[in-house]
């Protein structure tokens, strides 16, 4: 028996809210529309809570339940966290926290989508590490403070890890 994890579908109250974060705000391409269920590439999806709840339990969904319950986040990268930050702080969203740096040294934020699902946007992992090697650390060095492997590390110092940004 196989069993592959395919997406993760966050439930919304206003799916035109919701699209309107994660398309416009976000940047994410929509995979699949299906009106109240809308797949974006990479892998999760929103769904009307309505909709989801008739489908799952037969039953409207209680509007008054909490959708986001500070459990789960969904995480996104950007070789362009600066930026970002610049972006989402001229709107109104709300922070979780602000840019800053994790005990492994990646930068990252995390807000709220409309629904209070967290969101987090990190740099990607070796850009972080190009970052400390320029600032004069080891490649050992390095690996230890970011918990990569070093031969990642290694290959990021030559150029040619398969996932740099």
């Amino acid at each position: 028996m196989t069993i592959q994890f395919q997406s993760s579908a966050l439930f919304v109250r206003d799916i035109q809210a919701s699209r309107r974060f994660y398309e416009e705000l976000l940047g994410q391409e929509v995979e699949m529309d299906f009106g109240a269920n809308v797949g974006y590439k990479g892998g999760f999806a929103i769904w009307q809570v309505d909709s989801a709840f008739e489908m799952i339990f037969e039953r409207p969904a209680d509007a008054e339940a909490r959708l986001g319950c500070d459990n789960f986040e969904l995480y996104f990268e950007s070789p362009d966290l600066d930026i970002v930050w610049t972006r989402l702080s001229s709107q109104e969203v709300e922070v979780v926290h602000p840019l800053r740096e994790q005990p492994w040294g990646q930068r990252v934020i995390r807000i709220f989508d409309p629904d209070g699902h967290i969101v987090e946007i990190g740099e990607p992992m070796p850009i972080v590490i190009v970052r400390f090697l320029a600032q004069g650390m080891t490649a050992e060095a390095v690996a230890e403070r970011t918990l990569m492997p070093l031969e990642f590390v290694q290959q990021v110092s030559e150029g040619t890890a398969t996932n740099l940004e």
